[in-house]
């Protein structure tokens, strides 16, 4: 390790650490603005309320399909749930640019994703670039599954994909998957180093489709 690998990974932690602190207290006001209770969002969800009250006070990092959820029960984008700001307008002309390094961070056990484009909301899929970090597929307890399709390719490294109902492939620089997003799935690195992915997801969720075809979010309650 060389003497600037500490700094780097060090700024990396307090940046991370900062952007959970905000997607903590963004989570918890967006509940809020909808009226909802713990439990009321628990029911719409389908997440325990234990679930969510850890994600709110940063005892827990979601998964990508928590994410999906959270959503889902919140009637908003998952893009929503790390840009709190008031969503621009779903033109046909939109348009949105990141920088390199200036995605949203969020980190679970397994990955490390960012992403990219979370000022436009209501959109038809969600770009990520993913560090996998998991090396093992026993470190999913149970596989990811949603609604939906998506599409990897390998920008770096080497992955091994598993996908229910097939095989385990392990996949290059260079190479690429799509696959339907309810199958179980997950991805485990199997090169020297983490390897990245670009990773596209998106959403067939009715909730999902009815706020994105509307532009509806939910109302808030009265007297909350």
């Amino acid at each position: 390790m060389t003497a600037k690998t500490v700094p780097a990974r060090a700024k990396l932690a307090r940046d991370y650490a900062h952007k959970s602190e905000q997607f903590c207290a963004g989570a918890r006001a967006l509940r809020r603005r909808a009226g909802l209770t713990l439990q009321e969002l628990a029911d719409r969800s389908g997440l325990a309320t234990s679930t969510l009250s850890k994600i709110e006070n940063g005892q827990l990092s979601p998964t990508f399909e928590t994410l999906l959820r959270l959503a889902d029960g919140l009637g908003i984008d998952t893009a929503e749930l790390f840009n709190t700001e008031t969503p621009r307008d779903a033109a046909s002309a939109r348009r949105s640019i990141t920088r390199r390094g200036e995605g949203r961070l969020h980190v679970t056990q397994q990955y490390r994703y960012e992403m990219y484009c979370t000022d436009l909301f209501r959109k038809e899929f969600t770009p990520l670039v993913t560090t996998i970090t998991a090396r093992s597929i026993e470190e999913f307890q149970p596989l990811s599954r949603h609604q939906g399709e998506e599409f990897v390719y390998v920008l770096s490294g080497e992955i091994e994909l598993h996908t229910e109902h097939y095989e385990p492939t392990r996949l290059r620089v260079g190479d690429g998957c799509y696959f339907d997003s309810s199958m179980g799935h997950a991805c485990i690195s199997v090169s020297k180093k983490d390897a990245e992915i670009l990773w596209v997801t998106s959403r067939a969720n009715e909730l999902s489709r009815a706020a994105q075809s509307t532009g509806r979010r939910l109302e808030p309650k009265p007297g909350r």
